[in-house]
């Protein structure tokens, strides 16, 4: 059987009613020589019996089920571990896909050996596909922990991916964080800076189908995990005491901001503020009344949160463009020059971060 030079790889979990539309993005990539390998971790709402129906017209579909869930790292994990090509796409079953991504992609990594792995700039559609969040270029000229585009957006060489040990379950909710950290240490990572991914801000995401807790418990160790490599400090033994050790403290503040998003740009009033009362580490500081601040705002009119942020961003975008000579292919460096730009960084995170599933 002839080895494909790419595969394409998509876990779901009761994926209806975008995964049709998301499977349908990938096989009408130009770039037509890949798999597409799923994974259907326990679906039980009809994903089944569509991705089959879609496998018997296509036969680059490899389709592969289990009973029971593994969790975000868990099914991640298997269907990388199912895949046959030296380059590995991964797609999300709510997610959209531009025509060029995968070609646009492969060309970065055949011309830069020293590359691991490759992402882009993206936007955020709301439930009913509609465009609701402007791609952020500004993050691009950043040195931030945090990576400037989403997962599903990401192409790597399964090479690196099994030199350093895949996903992490211990770092459930943020695995690919994690993982480009860790890939970081091998090679180099770039950003397209062309939106050739539409993320889709919706309810049958991972993060909005799971305890509020859980995900806060998450996001917490995240955090410290994130100001720990900002210190270029190992946060292996945070991951080894597990999200369950903040699980009875208080947590940041800007957690609640980074969970405030999904609900704004599908246009929903989020859900947060009492949560940020009960279980913010509020303090007398310009973190606390700035997330205060937001998540009320969100509260009481998000569209006009929507707007005003849709506004400042595209006004960084403009400058943002400029020096970025072009569109030329950019190179992330994770490492802040000085402590201005980290704390620049990690302000610009909190709106973007969460943009896995």
């Amino acid at each position: 059987m002839t080895v494909p030079p790419i595969s394409v790889v998509m876990p779901v979990h009761n994926g209806m009613p975008y995964v049709e539309d998301s499977v349908r993005s990938l096989l009408a990539q130009r770039f037509g020589a890949f798999e597409l390998v799923i994974g259907d971790d326990g679906s039980s709402d009809g994903t089944s019996e569509t991705l089959a129906r879609l496998a018997r017209a296509d036969p680059r579909i490899r389709l592969a089920r289990r009973e029971n869930r593994s969790g975000v790292a868990g099914s991640l994990n298997w269907v990388v571990s199912m895949a046959r090509a030296p380059l590995v796409a991964i797609a999300h079953a709510d997610d959209l896909c531009h025509p060029d991504r995968l070609g646009r992609q492969v060309e970065v990594l055949q011309s830069r050996p020293d590359a691991v792995a490759v992402g882009s700039l993206f936007r955020g559609i709301d439930p009913e596909g509609r465009v609701v969040q402007p791609p952020h270029y500004w993050p691009l000229r950043l040195h931030s922990p945090f990576a400037p585009f989403v997962h599903s957006s990401t192409m790597f060489r399964r090479a690196a991916f099994d030199r350093v040990g895949g996903y992490r379950p211990e770092a459930e909710y943020w695995e690919d964080l994690d993982l480009y950290w860790r890939l970081l240490e091998i090679g180099r990572i770039f950003v397209i800076p062309e939106v050739l991914a539409f993320y889709r801000h919706s309810p049958v995401s991972v993060r909005s189908r799971e305890s509020d807790e859980k995900v806060e418990n998450a996001l917490e160790l995240m955090y410290r995990s994130t100001a720990a490599f900002a210190r270029r400090c190992d946060h292996a033994p945070l991951l080894r005491s597990g999200a369950a050790s903040v699980a009875r403290g208080r947590i940041h503040p800007r957690i609640f901001v980074a969970r405030s998003w999904a609900a704004l740009w599908s246009g929903r009033r989020p859900g947060t503020l009492k949560r940020l009362l009960r279980r913010g580490d509020l303090r007398c500081n310009r973190t606390s009344f700035v997330s205060l601040a937001f998540v009320l705002g969100a509260t009481l009119s998000p569209r006009a949160v929507r707007l005003a942020v849709c506004s400042w961003r595209e006004m960084r975008n403009r400058l943002a463009r400029r020096a970025l000579r072009g569109g030329e292919i950019v190179e992330w460096f994770p490492h802040a020059a000085s402590t201005n730009a980290g704390a620049a960084s990690a302000a610009d995170a909190s709106s973007d971060f969460g943009q896995t599933r």
